[in-house]
């Protein structure tokens, strides 16, 4: 994977995990804001209604005027507004926060307002509950305290259990404090407990409903939606990136399919498949090649063909007007040597194939390339006689004699240029070998007119010759020297052209890595 990719995916990812706890934590904030306005009004809605309720709360309930600031009076009195007022005609107790705390209001029937004041809601209005039961149960008789239970609890919205057995007591110390205040509040903040004792001994555990949770399942489920939400369209935009890459690939490749051979993609830096794209543009480049290269041939193979068959067939029409036995002969051997030559032909075309469309499958494997520079020496002296080819290795050269190549094809490209040395030299062909522990080399020189440098290049291309030639005397086809330099490509090696300053002919060289 590209580094500016991956560094680009993991600023984004590292801003959309940003993201996700920004906007989950204003969610939760926002429905937590809510929520706890909510439950505010929820908590304090029982008790406001018992006291809106009630004929005179100041009078049955005084110590709420000291302690919670009872009062009661008009909505121009406590200086409402208009949106207070309407929410209050509606039967809604109202909750808002003043200098000192929070301030509690609820309409009664007559038009007035109860309001009280409240520091800590939960353990105001728990308070207040509990001094209201109290002083409720205290005035009902014994016997009928189980009645007068279940008139109070659903309409202050608590639950009242009678501690009548001795594992439902709390602990000594709460139980300690209820005897000396007659109430007393313990629990945990989710659950609020107040153990009442009455007037006659009795113990009454009251229940308030379930304290404000910050942290509650709806509002964690809707943050895990949210975050997989936006993690969605973050991978959906992502995507969508890398998709648009794969398309521009794809059109490429549905023009190359079209025929449009000069098509190529875009890489883009720091794109996902900017690799992808490299690799196809060197595909691209591969396909072109090749196409061109079998156009070539194509165009060379029907040129070089036409003559041969031209003879062939001019050697036909003479045997059938042959006069004796000699000119028969003659025109047979005729035929014979140009059905030899198509057949080199057709070798050096298969050969050159192999190798320019992606090679044979080279078996490398170390050999003595001394050993093959004089077998090449040896074999053509004898088939050129009037060339004097001399080698010449050294001793080194002797002691690092192994490299890893594959014989037959090297052998092939030493004899493509020794005997292309001596089909142009004037009679002396010299074959130098050195190798050390890292490269080998092999320079083929003669003293033969030599090569011009601005026709360096071109000799190495298929078909090339620098005559013109398609004589039988001329020899060859063009494609020697491009078999030699394909089977160097496969060796990782490369072959080149120059001058030599011994014999002043051509000088050609080959150079591979010695071990592979």
């Amino acid at each position: 994977m590209p580094r500016t990719f991956s560094f680009k995916l993991f600023t984004r990812l590292v801003g959309l995990v940003v993201l996700i706890a920004l906007v989950c934590s204003l969610m939760a904030w926002g429905l937590t804001a809510v929520r706890y306005q909510a439950w505010q009004t929820q908590i304090a809605h029982p008790l406001m209604t018992w006291l809106a309720e009630s004929p005179s709360p100041q009078h049955h309930y005084r110590w709420l005027a000291e302690y919670l600031d009872l009062q009661v009076g008009t909505a121009d009195e406590l200086e409402l507004g208009s949106v207070a007022r309407e929410r209050l005609s509606y039967g809604q107790t109202l909750v808002k926060t003043g200098p000192v705390g929070l301030r509690l209001y609820k309409a009664r029937a007559d038009g007035s307002v109860v309001t009280l004041r409240s520091r800590n809601l939960y353990q105001d209005i728990a308070e207040a509950t509990a001094h209201v039961l109290l002083w409720h149960l205290n005035e009902e008789p014994s016997k009928e305290r189980d009645a007068a239970f279940d008139a109070f609890m659903q309409p202050l919205g608590v639950e009242l259990l009678p501690l009548t057995h001795e594992h439902q007591l709390p602990e000594p110390e709460v139980l300690e404090l209820a005897w000396e205040r007659s109430l007393v509040g313990y629990g945990n903040a989710g659950q609020g407990h107040v153990l009442l004792r009455l007037d006659d001994g009795t113990l009454v555990r009251m229940d308030m409903s379930a304290g404000f949770r910050t942290l509650a399942w709806p509002v964690l489920l809707l943050a895990l939606v949210l975050a997989g939400v936006i993690l969605l369209v973050a991978v959906r935009l992502l995507m969508r990136d890398v998709e648009h890459s794969l398309r521009s690939v794809e059109s490429v490749a549905v023009r190359i399919s079209r025929g449009d051979l000069e098509a190529r993609v875009e890489p883009g830096q720091g794109s996902l498949v900017s690799r992808l794209a490299r690799s196809f543009n060197g595909m691209a480049d591969q396909i072109q090649r090749l196409v061109a290269v079998q156009r070539e041939m194509i165009h060379a193979v029907s040129h070089e063909l036409r003559t041969p068959v031209a003879r062939i067939r001019f050697g036909v029409q003479m045997i059938e007007t042959a006069r004796d036995e000699q000119s028969l002969q003659r025109q047979l051997d005729g035929i014979d040597n140009d059905i030899q030559e198509l057949d080199e032909l057709i070798d050096e075309i298969l050969t050159y194939a192999r190798l320019e469309q992606g090679g044979p499958v080279f078996s490398l494997r170390p050999a003595n390339v001394p050993d093959i520079v004089r077998q090449v020496v040896s074999e053509q002296s004898v088939l050129h006689p009037s060339v004097t080819i001399e080698s010449v290795i050294s001793e080194h050269s002797e002691r690092c004699a192994d490299s890893d190549i594959e014989p037959r094809y090297m052998h092939r490209a030493i004899q493509n240029l020794v005997g292309n040395a001596c089909r142009y030299a004037v009679g002396q062909v010299r074959v130098s070998c050195t190798l050390d522990e890292e490269n080998c080399r092999i320079d083929v020189e003669d003293d033969g007119p030599g090569i011009p440098e601005q026709e360096w290049e071109k000799v190495f291309s298929a078909f090339s010759r620098l005559d013109d030639s398609r004589t039988r005397n001329s020899g060859g086809y063009g494609l020697g020297l491009s078999i030699v330099r394909r089977i160097l490509f496969w060796h990782g090696g490369q072959s080149f052209v120059g001058r030599s300053e011994e014999l002043g002919g051509a000088r050609f060289s080959l150079v591979w890595p010695r071990r592979q």
